[in-house]
């Protein structure tokens, strides 16, 4: 989990995000939101140690949008994306889920606030 810290619209866009422990590692699953392939990419990209030249993240199965089985630093972990709609289309969607980003208040435009947007003032 630390390594979506930089990316809260990876968390805040899941519906229902739960993780427990599995057999062999740790099992991950989440309604709607990214697609396993984005999320797998990600952890590929930042799970990293400086001086290290590799990886610490790879693929133990093929990675589909719907899941992913990932060896991270010995570790295995069953990501499973339940009717996932990608980021894309959760970035260009305005809901309950993007609270945060309507609530800041150092977001100011001469337009109407996101917040009057999600409550329709």
């Amino acid at each position: 989990m630390a390594a979506f810290a930089t990316e809260p619209e990876m968390m805040e866009t899941c519906r229902d995000l739960g993780w427990w422990p599995g057999t062999d590692g740790w099992e991950i699953e989440w309604r709607e939101g990214p697609y396993a392939t984005e999320v797998a990419d990600l952890l590929i990209e930042r799970v990293r140690e400086p001086g290290f030249p590799g990886p610490l993240v790879g693929p133990l199965a093929p990675v589909t949008p719907l899941c992913a089985r990932l060896d991270v630093m010995g570790v295995s972990f069953d990501l499973r994306a339940i009717d996932p709609l990608g980021l894309d289309r959760m970035r260009a969607r305005p809901g309950v889920w993007r609270l945060s980003e309507a609530l800041d208040p150092a977001r100011r435009t001469g337009s109407r606030q996101p917040w009057e947007e999600l409550l329709g003032g």
